[in-house]
């Protein structure tokens, strides 16, 4: 009988555990806190965003800034048609949402922590509660686990601590041989407490494109202006696949946003000299272009020192010009960040380089996996974070449950 071992309840332990489970393995989770499965039950406003309908690998994977290349041999064996299936074999149903986001047809996260917890217990998963892990030593091919009260002996650890573990937990890991990324934030929100934007709270731009000044870094889609400052998918994901180096510059950098439309600044210029010879007595103010909201188009205009009654034909060149370029190329002022909601991810954690995409399996010593987001894997927001927590989880489970050659 093999003891397998998991650490932490959370989604991709919880799924580890249960494919771990089998005739000839007994599995016991060990949870710091007195509660399992906390972020699942809070996520996506309490509904839980179980994953997106990205059906095509090749799409999937381009939603990870970290572990692209890895989960692209991890999805191939556990994908989201699978996860779809696993959910409603168990008699849970998922909807698609406009946005490709999937849900709980019950719209309730407890569906899904139910399900989860159901197959733990039909399984005879083990669970200890307040078992926070001080040691872990591999002694014999055997793994020894210290808590502050108990120690556990494992033939199989399956490390699944989530993205943020504290340094001790990391530094264990270390001391099991593997190398750490720094683990730094990622899906964030970017405060902007000097721009008078702030001013139009509560407006979003279903199209925006949004830059990094100094970098390649650039995203399209909706931006929302919130009190503190920007927000959004377009936001999230340049907050994701810019986690790094917004991290280096200690969130303080200048974002350059072109207010919808696909145009090059000369073809927005045409544009608008079109509308101010055909239109030349209609107020500047009251004829927002584009489709760009009234509020946001009054203070474009104001920034471009153009007055309330001014009519198009009255229009300097200079006046123009300043207008074109705050369409085109809004400069705002990131000084910090706020974190997304529910949305505690990292980017960082343990080097993939180091771990099997297809088995979860450690490439340094045999019977150790990794699920989840300890791993340096995170994705956008949408569901794909559950998604790798999945398809990890499941690997790690269903390998770590395989005798090696010499058992």
């Amino acid at each position: 009988m093999l003891e397998v071992g998991v650490i932490g309840a959370g989604a991709a332990g919880y799924f580890a555990a249960i494919h771990a489970s089998g005739n000839h393995s007994k599995v016991t989770i060990l949870e710091k806190t007195s509660k399992s499965l906390s972020k699942v039950k809070i996520s996506g406003g309490g509904r839980c965003n179980v994953t997106h309908a990205a059906f095509e690998n090749s799409h999937l994977i381009k939603n990870y800034p970290r572990g692209e290349k890895f989960l692209k041999k991890s999805f191939v064996h556990f994908s989201v048609k699978d996860t779809i299936t696993w959910f409603e074999s168990r008699n849970v149903s998922l909807k698609v949402e406009a946005d490709g986001r999937m849900f709980p047809v019950s719209n309730d996260s407890d569906t899904i922590v139910q399900a989860l917890q159901n197959e733990a217990r039909l399984k005879q998963i083990k669970i200890i509660y307040n078992c926070g892990v001080e040691s872990i030593l591999y002694i014999n091919k055997k793994f020894i686990i210290k808590c502050k009260q108990n120690s556990f002996e494992f033939d199989r650890l399956i490390i699944c601590t989530g993205g943020s573990p504290k340094v001790s937990g990391f530094n264990m890991i270390q001391e099991l041989g593997h190398h750490i990324s720094e683990p730094i934030p990622s899906l964030f929100t970017f405060n902007t407490p000097k721009e008078p934007i702030r001013e139009l709270m509560g407006i979003s731009v279903p199209d925006a494109h949004i830059k990094l000044e100094g970098t390649k870094l650039a995203y399209k889609g909706p931006l929302l202006i919130t009190h503190w400052g920007l927000s959004g998918p377009a936001v999230l994901k340049l907050s994701a696949f810019g986690a790094p180096w917004l991290f280096e510059k200690n969130y303080h950098a200048n974002a350059h946003i072109r207010w919808g439309n696909d145009w090059t600044e000369q073809e927005l210029q045409t544009n608008i000299g079109k509308f101010k010879s055909e239109h030349p007595k209609k107020k500047v103010k009251s004829n927002p272009l584009f489709g760009i909201p009234t509020r946001l188009w009054e203070h474009l205009v104001e920034k471009s020192e153009i007055n309330s009654d001014s009519l198009w034909h009255s229009l300097s060149k200079k006046q123009l010009n300043r207008l074109i370029q705050n369409l085109f190329c809004y400069i705002v002022a990131i000084e910090g960040k706020t974190t997304f909601k529910e949305e505690f991810v990292t980017a960082g954690g343990v080097k993939l380089e180091e771990i099997n995409p297809e088995t979860m399996e450690s490439k340094l010593l045999p019977g150790l996996f990794f699920a989840g987001e300890v791993l340096d894997i995170d994705g956008i927001t949408g569901g794909f974070n559950f998604q790798a927590a999945w398809t990890t989880g499941y690997l790690a489970g269903i390998n770590a449950n395989q005798p090696h050659d010499n058992e």
